[in-house]
């Protein structure tokens, strides 16, 4: 895993901070206090992308659909195929 180079006690921090969201609203307030504009629109675009490309959508479909550029649609193709699973578990737990 990519982010085994950065595990460690502030990251665990981090990640225990975030599993104490509990409310959608509390989502909003903390990842507008954590995150960038910018970092949010590439957190939720990656998303949406991982969503569609899980769904059969074409690259090209999933593309119009979120704006996403061909790198980025690649880039989340390859951690559906290759990486962690973090995708799958989500979207699965979600469905």
């Amino acid at each position: 895993m990519q982010i085994d180079k950065l595990r460690g006690e502030q990251l665990d921090d981090l990640f225990e901070g975030i599993l104490k969201l509990e409310t959608l609203d509390d989502c909003y307030h903390f990842f507008d206090d954590l995150c960038t504009t910018n970092e949010l629109v590439s957190l939720k675009q990656r998303f949406q992308v991982a969503k569609r490309i899980k769904e059969g959508q074409t690259y090209q479909k999933v593309q119009d659909e979120t704006g996403a550029s061909s790198a980025t649609v690649s880039r989340v193709k390859r951690c559906l195929d290759y990486g962690s699973d973090g995708y799958h578990r989500i979207i699965d737990r979600m469905e």
